[in-house]
């Protein structure tokens, strides 16, 4: 029995000089070995057992600590497919059924203008639906009374062909009429992996230029990676006129909209070991 306990302890020892190393390999080797504690070591005393304990943990948390830390970022720009338009109705009266009325007619309106520009209904999501009081404040009675009831309606539509952006605009404004409501416009790219993907590249290259030029000004060599960590971020020129009224916009011409391009950025947390770290110490 003391036998078997001495050669175990030394595996565990050999595995623990491995680990320095080779700390690319940390991972496998700490869980192995402390499976190989829990399961063989309790009857060899709790002093063993904590030492070994220490020793893995020292080894773990010198890993996390080592290396070099580097962020890559990876641009791509693309030209936007689809457009993203946020409208609505929004009606008020002296009376929550005649203003809900007139409100759910008027989307009703809308609604097949959508559809009647090709635009899918499921494609047409809604955002959002709100009924409140309309106040104002009576000077004579010093108190807030209500003078109406406002009811809101808005939905976002997915415009799949950029070129009928304008088109839709102005449908449905001249079908909704004074209660069109037009808050905003973006655009995006509706399958945008590929641009992910040589976002993806131009970001790793970044990091291991970086990574490289670190190691090279430490009189180091770098090894290999050892963690990544991706962050995507996209900015889409948007358009944002706030409240549209159609009041103003009589005998307009029809309404014109640029998508622009949208930039896709892509970045990269990567740490790199440094091969021979342990000499210089």
């Amino acid at each position: 029995m003391i036998q078997v306990t001495s050669d175990i302890g030394d595996v565990i020892n050999q595995m623990i000089s491995e680990i320095k190393e080779m700390k690319k390999k940390w991972i496998l080797a700490v869980s192995l070995a402390l499976v190989l504690v829990t399961a063989v070591l309790p009857g060899c005393g709790s002093d063993t057992y904590t030492d070994l304990e220490e020793q893995i943990q020292e080894i773990y948390t010198a890993s996390q600590q080592s290396g070099i830390w580097v962020t890559g970022e990876g641009k791509v720009t693309a030209v936007p497919d689809i457009a993203i338009l946020r409208l609505g109705i929004e009606a008020q009266e002296t009376s929550v059924a005649v203003a809900q009325t007139k409100a759910a007619d008027g989307m009703d309106k809308v609604m097949t203008a959508l559809t009647n520009n090709e635009v899918a209904m499921k494609d047409i999501q809604t955002q959002q639906f709100s009924i409140r009081r309309v106040t104002k404040w009576d000077r004579e009675k010093e108190e807030e009374i209500i003078i109406g009831f406002q009811v809101t309606n808005m939905v976002t539509a997915k415009i799949r062909d950029i070129d009928k952006v304008g088109s839709v605009i102005d449908a449905a404004a001249e079908v909704g009429g004074d209660l069109t409501r037009i808050d905003s416009i973006s655009f995006s790219v509706d399958d945008p992996s590929a641009y992910y993907e040589e976002a993806r590249e131009k970001a790793m290259a970044d990091a291991k230029a970086k990574a490289e030029q670190l190691a090279g000004l430490a009189g180091m060599t770098l090894g290999t990676v050892t963690y990544i960590s991706e962050g995507i971020q996209v900015s889409a020129p948007g358009y944002q006129p706030g409240v549209f009224m159609p009041e103003r916009a009589v005998a307009a011409a029809p309404t014109t909209i640029s998508p622009g391009e949208t930039e896709i950025r892509l970045n990269l947390q990567v740490a790199y070991a440094i091969i021979g770290l342990s000499q210089r110490k």
